[in-house]
């Protein structure tokens, strides 16, 4: 029985380090966690009108508010990190402490790119913002124009991808971008030539777009070729635990792959499999606004290369 070599306390600090890992849960809003596998959440879907009374007897009139029901439902992320039996009997290699780095950027990478591109998405799971962004027309195309455009303009300019979903109604609390952006920002330049986002060739850039911050992620989950860039109201995207972090230790058995053929035998190889699993609900809200009450709306716009 190795279930008792991973304390209680390095379970609960893998957790908050999937949530530190992952962009999209660091700037999303956390809801209580999920008695059951599923939640309903309601989402007004049309807003009241209010109108003039005409004269002293004139009659006032009448309005409809409506709500739809949005379903967060708790889907599961895994991984299994075999490990040589010779490596626990090491008593001075820190074994717990070299996997947790590995364990909180897989969980992350996964949750990742399921809600921004879609990536082995669960099909309770809302559309990927990529997609739904382009659907709603709320995204562009860096450097487009005639006369081309710089990166200002494309993000915080007339027409930009912050302008986007402000016209849809919705504020931009955040950014998530592709590393290869930071140089891009780096290099604007006001008309003077001084650089936009450097204070100083000393003092480190403070990467904020219109004040809301900008994520970089380095889980490997941003596709540069795809998006450079995704902007918008991050309360809007909710997520729920509904089982924290387990585990589960095995000394015997084997680990297939997606074609059931053996990847590892753990009895036969002297081998210890570390199995990590976690459920969590993710949903993006798309409630009626007074800019825009249609079905065009959408609180996210992307950047593309």
């Amino acid at each position: 029985d190795m279930g008792g070599l991973i304390p209680v306390e390095r379970s609960r600090e893998i957790i908050t380090g999937a949530v530190e890992k992952s962009a999209v849960l660091s700037l999303g809003r956390r809801l209580r966690d999920m008695p059951s596998a599923t939640r309903t959440l309601p989402v007004m879907s049309s807003l009241p009108v209010a109108y003039f009374v005409t004269g002293d007897n004139g009659l006032k009139q009448t309005t409809e508010v409506n709500w739809e029901g949005l379903t967060l439902t708790a889907e599961e992320v895994a991984v299994i990190v075999p490990i040589p039996q010779a490596a626990l009997d090491d008593s001075a290699f820190p074994i717990w402490d070299e996997i947790q780095p590995s364990l909180e950027e897989a969980a992350g990478k996964a949750i990742d790119q399921a809600v921004l591109f879609g990536t082995n998405k669960p099909s309770s799971w809302p559309t990927a913002i990529y997609t739904a962004a382009v659907a709603a027309s709320n995204s562009l195309t860096a450097y487009s124009g005639s006369p081309a455009t710089d990166l200002y303009d494309n993000i915080l300019g007339v027409g930009g991808v912050v302008g986007l979903v402000e016209s849809d109604g919705f504020m931009v609390t955040g950014h998530i971008a592709d590393v290869s952006l930071r140089a891009g920002l780096r290099g604007l330049r006001d008309s003077t030539g001084q650089p936009i986002f450097l204070r100083s060739l000393q003092a480190g850039a403070r990467y904020e777009l219109d004040g809301e911050p900008v994520l970089f992620p380095r889980n490997g989950s941003m596709v540069p070729a795809t998006a450079l860039l995704f902007c918008g109201d991050w309360d809007k995207l909710v997520f729920a635990w509904r089982q924290d972090i387990n585990y589960m230790v095995a000394d015997q058995g084997v680990i297939q792959d997606s074609g059931g053929n053996i990847v590892y035998n753990l009895f036969q190889q002297d081998m210890v499999a570390l199995r990590m699993t976690l459920r969590l609900a993710v949903q993006i809200a798309n409630p009626a606004t007074a800019l825009n009450s249609g079905s065009t709306r959408y609180p996210f716009a992307v950047l593309k290369p």
